[in-house]
């Protein structure tokens, strides 16, 4: 299971998005290029500690990902066909999040294997992508039995 974000506009969702893949052992794609500039001092900054315990993979571009990710690719977006409660997962899935701003180009659209939404209230446009990432990978890894082992957080 992998998560991967196409072109991300905002640092705060990458670290949000680092820190999800890093607490449940899940890696992190970033399909470049990025809307901010990336310094281990901003990854820092908006992965807190977390960014350093996640595992990350830079691409340069869509067609560098599509090269080196060749697993089933499951784009979110509003634009879905099938919506999530309906949708079923596999293991090895790549989750793909679009950018903040624009989404995805319709080549990428075309190269997903599946296309999930997230119902919503009617006139409501979306959700955070970072939370909608959350949402889904929590549904895979139900389906898929892929939760890390539990255990009970320290508290200081």
């Amino acid at each position: 299971m992998r998560i991967a974000m196409f072109q991300p506009d905002i640092a705060g969702n990458v670290g949000t998005v680092l820190r999800l893949g890093a607490c449940l052992g899940v890696g992190v794609d970033l399909i470049e290029p990025m809307g901010f500039p990336w310094s281990d001092r901003a990854l820092a900054r908006a992965g807190m500690d977390y960014a350093a315990q996640a595992s990350v993979v830079r691409h340069v571009d869509w067609e560098a990902f599509r090269t080196q990710v060749p697993r089933r690719l499951v784009l979110l977006t509003t634009r879905g066909a099938v919506p999530l409660p309906q949708a079923r997962f596999e293991a090895d899935d790549t989750l793909l999040l679009g950018s903040e701003g624009s989404g995805v180009p319709e080549e990428v659209h075309a190269a997903a294997d599946l296309a999930v939404f997230i119902p919503m209230r009617p006139a409501m446009r979306s959700l955070n992508v970072a939370v909608a990432g959350a949402m889904v990978l929590g549904e895979v890894l139900r389906q898929t039995a892929s939760w890390p082992k539990a255990h009970a957080p320290e508290f200081r």
